[in-house]
């Protein structure tokens, strides 16, 4: 009976000890199941807020969003409707609401009713086709009559002659990289970002915009291997100035400030070069009042980054375009973004030209 008794006890804590392992097999197997595919209500902006709301997140009015729908709607649509496809206009509300508010994607899809995984593709597709947008709207001037608009709109500021744009650089915070390269992005401010150099119009367009640039690169250095240093030595704007501050060397085509003017036809071009030149730091203001994302920082990979950039740009001439203000309660300038640079030696040629313009048009 013992042996019996013991055989059966052994064989049913044998049975036991298989079935609990069975049931932790087909716990685990539970458990890596991925989770399904749910599909919500979306919300939608256009329907929900009215002229007031939408304008304050988004940036822009009902009007100028149906503008820009038209203008990149059709390369967002997709060619299917199943798994319930986005529409265009929740893809562009997606991305505007990035550009405005710099938020985190999980946030956005919640706000939206998506996933973040999906507002990380839509923000990237919707990013390329604005910047795609680029040569429609972002382009120095082509003729003469174009040339001598810019020129004219520039003398009417603070009477500096021949002027066909201010020039400046602009630090865009990114997240770091990685360790490989992460230091190259890093600024003279500690941060990481992106050396932006962009050039604009006494009307506050933007003209010109490099965005490709690491933090850690002095701004002359971005001009001096752009196109649009080659444009100007191959005198395609002969005769005409661009406005820079410090941190350029002076050339003859780029006029830049006095270190230490002493005559008064010295002081009169001193101050009708800062203050002429100023439009583009207030041109830099704007643009990142406008689209916060470019101030708080841009959480996406490089590339992604670059995108966002020439996109918002893109965005920033078209708003002005439309005539499409901010918000009264933003229209405010940052002050830090009012900075000068230390200055850099200067080229004698640039000198030369520079003192005549000072004994012609300032003495």
């Amino acid at each position: 009976m013992d042996l019996n008794t013991s055989s059966s006890s052994s064989s049913s804590s044998s049975s036991s000890l298989s079935s609990s392992d069975d049931d932790e097999h087909i716990f685990e197997i539970v458990v890596n199941l991925p989770r399904p595919r749910t599909f919500r209500n979306r919300f939608n902006p256009l329907e929900n807020y009215d002229d007031l709301d939408f304008k304050t997140r988004f940036r822009l009015t009902k009007n100028t969003f149906m503008v820009l729908l038209n203008a990149v709607g059709n390369d967002l649509k997709h060619c299917t409707s199943r798994n319930y496809a986005i529409i265009p206009e929740i893809q562009l509300l997606i991305a505007l609401r990035y550009y405005a508010t710099g938020a985190f994607q999980v946030v956005l899809g919640d706000h939206i009713q998506v996933h973040k995984s999906t507002v990380c593709r839509i923000v990237k597709r919707v990013s390329k086709r604005l910047a795609c947008l680029r040569p429609l709207f972002i382009s120095m001037p082509k003729n003469q009559n174009e040339k001598q608009e810019v020129q004219i709109g520039f003398y009417q500021m603070h009477n500096f002659p021949r002027v066909i744009g201010a020039i400046d650089c602009t630090h865009i915070r990114i997240q770091s990289p990685n360790s490989d390269i992460g230091e190259q992005f890093r600024n003279r401010k500690g941060y990481f970002s992106f050396n932006v150099q962009a050039v604009c119009n006494s009307k506050m367009e933007i003209m010109n915009i490099v965005a490709r640039w690491p933090g850690s690169v002095h701004d002359s250095t971005v001009f001096d291997n752009s196109l649009l240093r080659a444009q100007f030595e191959n005198n395609e704007f002969e005769g005409c100035f661009l406005l820079g501050d410090g941190g350029y060397p002076c050339r003859s085509y780029l006029m830049t400030p006095l270190l230490n003017p002493t005559t008064n036809s010295e002081k009169n071009y001193q101050k009708a070069q800062i203050g002429t030149r100023n439009v583009i730091e207030r041109v830099f203001g704007v643009l990142k009042r406008r689209f916060p994302v470019l101030s708080v920082g841009i959480r996406t990979q490089p590339r992604t980054a670059l995108t966002t950039i020439v996109a918002t740009a893109v965005l920033y001439n078209i708003l002005l375009k439309q005539n499409d203000e901010m918000p009264l309660n933003e229209q405010q300038l940052d002050n830090n973004l009012l900075e000068e640079l230390p200055a850099l030696p200067v080229r004698q040629i640039g000198n030369v030209v520079r003192n005549n313009v000072i004994e012609t048009y300032f003495s």
